[in-house]
């Protein structure tokens, strides 16, 4: 086969590496902003965090931080590049200091950054075990059959290692020869244990527990443990009419005994598992202030902190700058550090490309809202999808996809997700679109009043919001209320 050459022309998108950075960041919420920024800093040396206030000099109508070719930050230092290398582009004419940038809010006072902020020091679920395991007396085989089966817990309290393995488990790691007679012991020990319910193997093992436990030797009690230990499937699906005649209690007596069950905790481990501080709470990207009937947007810039290229790599330039000899090493560190100082101007005009792509994303969605931030009634939402901002904004769909995603607004009706805000639309019967949030809060709104004795069946739900003039068939209302969490009208029964 002979070999030959042609031209041809293809036309293709490629990403530049500071795009794919520029989208990551869209995507990092606010709470693991510092995070991301505290990375940067460390695998750049020439970009440092400001101890002081510097003015900013961020001109957003001319595009100073022009992006850097791949070329740039790929560089092996040849001569051609440092012969083109400006130094004036780093050091200004002025005054020799290169141009600082801020990325925080000037809002914020300086005094904030040294304010400590208490946080709780809590003992851990585990922790809590293993303090009770001192308590015991046991000999060298039992303490190491209880680490292993209080390791073996998992965080909601359960125990849901089978005994056969903690055996094996024991064995092949640990050395240790014991049976499945010995380990059951040990896990009787552990659940005496606090929380109630601990070390438990199912829910009907735990909730047995926590009724055995209790000091106050009462009838509902007994009977209790009567239903959970022979009608447990019966009281899991609500048919308490099954337990009823098997035990011939009366209204009175069944209500009674269904109180004394539901006050039991299903998940010992709960209050106690280990918090990550940093999910424990939400931390808002947006704030949203009604003044006097205007709406104001403040982005939440706390953990965004004021960078700056480095003195250090300044006075590098400046010392070059001056000298006169100018031999091979001393070449290929001025290329190191221009590399350096352009990902550092990068990366600070990428913060604050972030900040203004979020900000202009939240405003379209408070315009597009209006009515549900000055009342905070979800049945003033408007349908929304994400098609609907990126045309607002300019933006494409993608980017207000990420904008989007893991982000919270505060308002004074409480802390949403932006996800909240998008729903598809519903045809009413005058022909007006709503948001399909606005049927959930209706439906919810039925769910709630309704008379738990005899809960609203699917059908009869159905038929209200027909009555109401939305248009929805009966699987959609299923639909919807599995969304909501809601069970079906069965399990909602109370007596």
């Amino acid at each position: 086969m002979a070999l030959g050459q042609s031209l041809q022309q293809k036309l293709l998108q490629k990403l530049s590496p500071q795009q794919i950075q520029l989208m990551k960041l869209l995507q990092v919420p606010t709470a693991n902003l510092e995070e991301r920024i505290k990375e940067e800093l460390e695998e750049n040396p020439a970009l440092e965090q400001s101890e002081e206030d510097y003015e900013d000099q961020y001109d957003e109508g001319k595009d100073e931080f022009e992006s850097a070719t791949d070329d740039e930050y790929e560089s092996e230092g040849s001569e051609d590049e440092y012969d083109n290398i400006d130094i004036s582009d780093y050091v200004s004419d002025d005054d020799g200091e290169i141009a600082e940038y801020r990325t925080r809010d000037e809002n914020y006072p300086e005094a904030d950054d040294n304010k400590t902020v208490p946080y709780r020091i809590q003992t851990s679920f585990h922790e809590h075990l293993q303090e009770q395991l001192g308590m015991l007396k046991l000999d060298e085989t039992q303490k190491k059959i209880s680490e292993q089966i209080v390791g073996s817990i998992d965080d909601d309290g359960y125990l849901r290692r089978e005994t056969a393995a903690i055996v094996d488990d024991l064995a092949f790691r640990q050395n240790i020869e014991t049976n499945e007679a010995e380990v059951e012991a040990v896990i009787k020990l552990i659940q005496q244990f606090d929380p109630p319910g601990v070390a438990a193997r199912d829910l009907q093992e735990c909730l047995l527990i926590q009724l055995h436990r209790l000091k106050v030797q009462a009838k509902e009690v007994d009977t209790a443990i009567d239903v959970l230990t022979n009608y447990f499937d019966e009281f899991t699906k609500k048919h308490y009419d099954k337990i009823q005649r098997g035990l011939n209690l009366t209204d009175e007596q069944i209500k009674d005994v269904i109180n004394q069950i539901i006050r039991l905790n299903p998940k010992p481990g709960g209050n106690h598992s280990d918090i990550n501080k940093a999910e424990s709470y939400v931390v808002p990207d947006f704030f949203i202030f009604n003044n006097g009937g205007k709406l104001e947007l403040t982005l939440n810039s706390k953990n965004a902190p004021d960078l700056r290229i480095s003195e250090g790599y300044k006075d590098m330039l400046r010392d070059y700058e001056k000298g006169s000899k100018k031999d091979r090493r001393q070449k290929e560190a001025v290329l190191f550090i221009k590399q350096k100082i352009d990902a550092a101007k990068w990366f600070i005009d990428a913060i604050k490309q972030r900040q203004h792509t979020l900000t202009s994303v939240m405003e379209t969605i408070m315009e597009y809202q209006l009515e549900f931030f000055l009342s905070g009634d979800e049945t003033m939402l408007r349908p929304m999808i994400l098609k609907d901002i990126a045309e607002r904004t300019g933006l494409d769909i993608s980017t207000v996809s990420r904008v989007a995603n893991s982000k919270f607004v505060q308002t004074e009706f409480g802390t949403y997700r932006l996800k909240f805000f998008f729903s598809e639309s519903l045809s009413t019967e005058s022909g007006e679109e709503v948001s399909t949030r606005e049927v959930k809060k209706i439906l919810s709104d039925f769910i709630e009043g309704e008379s738990k004795k005899k809960p609203l069946s699917d059908e009869k739900l159905t038929e209200l919001l027909q009555e109401r003039g939305y248009n929805i068939a009966r699987r959609t209302v299923a639909k919807y209320r599995e969304q909501l969490n809601i069970p079906v009208a069965r399990l909602r029964k109370e007596l």
